[in-house]
């Protein structure tokens, strides 16, 4: 991996952590509260060495595959591109099968669906400016 690659793996996974804070524990938090189902805060933060190596894995690949098919082409589309997709292959399939599976409403799997995508949206940009 080059410097460059590295340097973009570890902006992403603090991309990835602090977005993923927001979105999940600012904007969503109220939603998980009254989901029955879902871990008690006090539960989940003895898991959060998973959530960490979660968004470990998602930074370094995010930004692994974006270096490997880097084109020629105008920065900020192509990072825009590369969100769209990734939120194609792994955001939106990921809260549809919560919803079907889990106790997840469909508004709140709607919910996540956007706000994650947003968050893959901005990476993306970040990711290709730092790669342009």
């Amino acid at each position: 991996m080059s410097k460059k690659c590295i340097i973009s793996a570890v902006v992403m996974f603090v991309m990835t952590w602090a977005l993923g804070f927001v979105v999940h524990e600012l904007l969503l938090s109220a939603d998980y509260s009254v989901t029955q189902g879902m871990r008690p805060p006090a539960e989940m933060q003895k898991l959060v060495p998973f959530i960490i190596a979660a968004h470990a894995f998602f930074g370094v690949a995010f930004a692994w595959i974006y270096v490997q098919g880097k084109e020629d082409k105008p920065w900020l589309m192509q990072g825009l591109r590369f969100g769209i997709a990734v939120s194609c292959l792994a955001v939106v399939p990921m809260y549809l099968i919560y919803h079907a599976v889990t106790p997840v409403p469909l508004v709140l799997a709607i919910k996540q669906i956007a706000f994650d995508t947003i968050r893959v949206l901005l990476m993306g940009a970040v990711l290709a400016w730092i790669n342009r």
